[in-house]
C-alpha cells in the first residue's frame, strides 16, 4: 500500500502530518509523532507581536482601542503567554532537524510585510524545509474592503516568495468571497501551496461580568465539510499543493479529503485529545479502507471526486443547496 505523496514539492511518506499545535513544543512529542508515522511536522505560529516587541505591540493595540474603555488592554496577551520567543523558535527548528528526520514546516503569523520577510529568511537559515504563512486577518473597519484584504495576502505572499527559496504555503480562512480566485492569484506569485482552512476563533461575552473572553474549542468531524467543497472546486483549477486542515478526526475524514483533492492532511484536535499515537491508528484505518475499495496508492485516490470527476458536479454547487433544503421534514 503506497501512502506516499508530494506536498510543497516535498516527497513525503504519507499525507498525514500534525498541524500547528502545542504538541510541537516538546521534542519527546515530536519523536512520538515520528514513530506514529508523521510525514512532517508543522510548528505553531510565531506571531508578529512577539517579533515586534511587547511594548510596540501593546502601544499599537492601545491606540486601536483608545476610544473604547481602559480594560481593553487586557485583550492583549502578555509576553509570557507565548509558547516560544523568536530566538527560541528558531532554535527549536534546528533542534528538531537534529533530533528527527522529519521535514519541518515553520509557521509565521505577521502583520507587516517587513516582519514576514525578515523572519521567513531567519526560518530558512535555521533549517526549515518550508514555511506556512498563517494569514489570520479580520476586517473590522468599514473603510477596509474585501479587495484590500485579499491584496494584503497577495502582497505578503509575494514579498516572502522573493525573499526565500524554500517552499511556501499560505493558510487561509474560508470567509473569502471567491476563494478559488484568491488561490489562483497566490499560485501566480509563486506560492507552492495552500492550507484550507484556518479556524477563526470567536469571542464569548460573559453576561455576568461584562467581559469579552477568548474561547477555544476543538474541531469536530462536521468542520471538514467546508474544506471538502473548497478542495473539490480547486483541484482541477490550480496546480499548487493543497492541505486539508480542520475537522480531521479519523480515517473517514482523511479519505474524504483525499477524494476531494487534498495532497496532505493536517491533524490537530484528535492528537490533542488522544495523544500522538492516534496518528498511527488513523494511518492503519486508511490502509484498511484502501484495501477494501482496491486502491493501491494515495495518488489514485486524489481528486477522484473533485468537481470535474464527480458524477454529479452540482453536488458541490447551487444544486446541492437546493436539494439540501428539501431534506428537512417536520
Amino acid at each position: 500500500m503506497d501512502l506516499s505523496t508530494t506536498y510543497l514539492g516535498l516527497k513525503l511518506k504519507s499525507p498525514l502530518m500534525p498541524g500547528a499545535s502545542p504538541l510541537a513544543n516538546r521534542l519527546d512529542n515530536i519523536r512520538r509523532l515520528e514513530d506514529a508515522g508523521a510525514s512532517a511536522i508543522v510548528l505553531h505560529s510565531l506571531f508578529a507581536e512577539q517579533i515586534e516587541g511587547n511594548s510596540i505591540a501593546v502601544s499599537r493595540h492601545i491606540d486601536r482601542w483608545q476610544d473604547t474603555f481602559a480594560e481593553a488592554t487586557s485583550f492583549f496577551p502578555q509576553g509570557q503567554d507565548y509558547l516560544l520567543g523568536p530566538d527560541e523558535y528558531l532554535s527549536r527548528i534546528s533542534a528538531i532537524k537534529a533530533a528527527t528526520s522529519l521535514p519541518v514546516i515553520a509557521s509565521l503569523n505577521g502583520t507587516q510585510i517587513g516582519t514576514w520577510v525578515n523572519y521567513a529568511q531567519l526560518m530558512e537559515q535555521a533549517g526549515a524545509d518550508a514555511i506556512e504563512l498563517n494569514t489570520y486577518f479580520l476586517a473590522t473597519r468599514r473603510s477596509e474592503s474585501s479587495a484590500a484584504v485579499e491584496q494584503r495576502v497577495i502582497d505578503i505572499a509575494r514579498g516572502v516568495r522573493t525573499a526565500v527559496k524554500i517552499p511556501i504555503a499560505v493558510k487561509l480562512s474560508h470567509f473569502y468571497t471567491s476563494i478559488v480566485h484568491l488561490v489562483g492569484e497566490l499560485e501566480d506569485v509563486g506560492i507552492n501551496g495552500v492550507v484550507l482552512f484556518n479556524r477563526i476563533f470567536q469571542p464569548e461575552i460573559d453576561i455576568e461580568t461584562f467581559d469579552v473572553l477568548p474561547r477555544l474549542g476543538l474541531s469536530s468531524p462536521e468542520d471538514v465539510r467546508v474544506r471538502l467543497r473548497a478542495l473539490a472546486l480547486m483541484r482541477d483549477q490550480v496546480k499548487l499543493s493543497m492541505a486539508c486542515s480542520g475537522g480531521v478526526h479519523s480515517a473517514a475524514e482523511v479519505v474524504k479529503a483525499l477524494l476531494a483533492g487534498a495532497d496532505a492532511i493536517q491533524v490537530v484536535a484528535a492528537l490533542l485529545r488522544d495523544g500522538p499515537d492516534r496518528l498511527g491508528t488513523i494511518a492503519e484505518e486508511l490502509k484498511v479502507w484502501m484495501a477494501k475499495f482496491e486502491y493501491n496508492s494515495v495518488s489514485e485516490m486524489r481528486g477522484a471526486l473533485s468537481l470535474r470527476n464527480c458524477p454529479d458536479p452540482e453536488a458541490y454547487e447551487r444544486g446541492n443547496y437546493l436539494r439540501s433544503l428539501q431534506l428537512w421534514r417536520e
